[in-house]
């Protein structure tokens, strides 16, 4: 057990390492430079007297812009170590104060819409494996293929002209109401969670086609194995067959798959945020990247590889304690 960990621990820092690199490389490259939009900024507030140009080279300097890449990405990486992640330039605050404020209500939204997407799939995937090749299936798959295949941005709009345009129930977009700051607590509870519908059961959408033919898939499986004939055989009730026998049965690939879904959680989710304008990290994200702000983006993704990385272990881990016939070699 040690020495996988350690070998896994060793080949994640790597991916880490080069795959930061790569990342750092992308976004310097990057037509779109916040730098230049700063230097033109400052330069036009000079009258004339500063060239843009000019300005540019000396901010390139002062942020260790103007070398090599690489030797831009080992500066970045020293920093790192001694837990400088730089101030953000497209929020001109330091990257981890913006991403501690708004990474929360990334984290809610992810965690409310896996609920709401666990209580739906389960159920209709488990429905599906019962009844194979009858309406009811073909009904549940056509469903999960239409949330696998529509785009975010598509379900985010469609959800709005129905529920904010056309029936305005629900808010366009934000987080808060004009009149949050003088609710109750209650009431500010109640507004923030009716800005969450929209977002929540976009991402849920989103997810529900997957998880759903994940479980159909395994409980057929299940349902087709020696165990499940005998049971059957000896006279038990179809209910405890299907939940007691089969369902716990098909937990075990369930439990391994929700392992891995930490980095999601922390990720965001960045067109769904940005087309609702949610304050959450992945709306925040995207603003950093699309403006070239190194410091920002590559926390950010730096974050999410370590994350990636982790889940990846737990889910080896997780798959030898729910299954005791697999042990890690």
């Amino acid at each position: 057990m040690w020495k996988f960990l350690i070998r896994r621990l060793l080949l994640g820092l790597m991916i880490v390492f080069f795959g930061a690199l790569i990342v750092y490389a992308v976004i310097r490259c990057l037509p779109a430079s916040y730098m230049e939009k700063m230097a033109r900024q400052l330069a036009a507030g000079s009258q004339g007297r500063v060239k843009w140009q000019d300005m540019l080279e000396v901010l390139n300097k002062e942020y260790g812009m103007d070398g090599s890449i690489i030797s831009g990405y080992f500066k970045w990486v020293g920093e790192m170590f001694r837990g400088n992640f730089g101030e953000s330039w497209r929020f001109m605050r330091p990257v981890t104060d913006v991403f501690s404020e708004v990474i929360w209500w990334s984290v809610l939204m992810n965690v409310i819409s896996l609920l709401v997407e666990t209580l739906i799939s389960i159920p209709l995937g488990i429905l599906a494996a019962r009844k194979q090749y009858k309406p009811t299936d073909y009904i549940v798959t056509v469903f999960a293929l239409a949330c696998i295949s529509l785009p975010s941005f598509y379900i985010g709009n469609v959800l709005r002209y129905i529920f904010a345009v056309r029936n305005p129930i629900l808010p366009l977009y934000g987080l808060t109401g004009r009149d949050y700051n003088f609710l109750s607590t209650w009431g500010k509870i109640g507004d923030i969670a009716k800005h969450l519908v929209l977002p929540v059961l976009t991402l849920a959408i989103l997810s529900v086609g997957g998880l759903m033919r994940f479980v159909r898939t395994n409980m057929l499986e299940v349902l087709n194995a020696d165990f499940i004939r005998t049971a059957r055989a000896k006279g038990v009730s179809e209910k405890k067959v299907i939940n007691k026998h089969a369902f716990r049965n098909t937990l075990v690939p369930l439990v391994t798959m929700y392992a891995g879904i930490l980095p999601a959680f922390f990720g965001g989710a960045m067109i769904t945020e940005t087309i609702f304008q949610i304050p959450g990290i992945g709306n925040y994200s995207y603003q950093a990247m699309t403006q070239g702000d190194i410091p920002f983006a590559m926390f950010y993704t730096t974050f999410l590889m370590v994350l990636t990385q982790v889940s990846l272990i737990l889910s080896d881990i997780m798959y030898a304690v729910v299954d005791p016939r697999v042990r890690i070699n």
